[in-house]
């Protein structure tokens, strides 16, 4: 099964996932993949621009293998905002979206506290397309109290 979690940036997507992979399944997250390219002491919500660029490329690669093995175990992959074009591709493959938000407040704070400044504006896109969308905070899922 392809799981794709969605949210928005300190959110709880990566605590959603760490409560129910198992060991064996694949988890796709732009985080880890930027740490694991990362030199020794990088921050772990490293930002820095080329090597996310570089992280991107690689998740992108993660991404097309993936999907191939999803009917042998399960695939987690983290993208905060799916496009039209990725949310239609998720659907063509049987993904289960799973939207992990909780709450704008929480969030804010969080992504203050945590973050590079720029989270703040990510965030506030998050939510501002939810709005526009029309989505229902019910379909929501908790994530873990930090």
């Amino acid at each position: 099964m392809l799981y794709v979690v969605t949210g928005p940036p300190a959110g709880g997507k990566s605590s959603w996932i760490l409560a129910r992979a198992r060991p064996t399944d694949i988890v796709i997250d732009l985080d880890r993949i930027t740490v694991a390219l990362s030199g020794p002491g990088a921050p772990q919500w490293n930002q820095d621009k080329l090597l996310v660029k570089v992280a991107q490329r690689a998740r992108f690669a993660a991404i097309d293998e993936a999907v191939k093995h999803r009917e042998e175990t399960d695939v987690y992959l983290i993208h905060t905002m799916p496009s039209t074009k990725a949310a239609a591709r998720y659907e063509r493959l049987g993904a289960r979206i799973i939207a992990v938000d909780p709450g704008r407040d929480v969030v804010m704070q969080r992504v203050r506290d945590m973050r590079a400044d720029g989270m703040v504006a990510v965030a506030t896109r998050w939510y501002t397309q939810q709005a526009k969308a029309g989505r229902q905070t019910a379909s929501r899922q908790s994530s873990r109290i930090w």
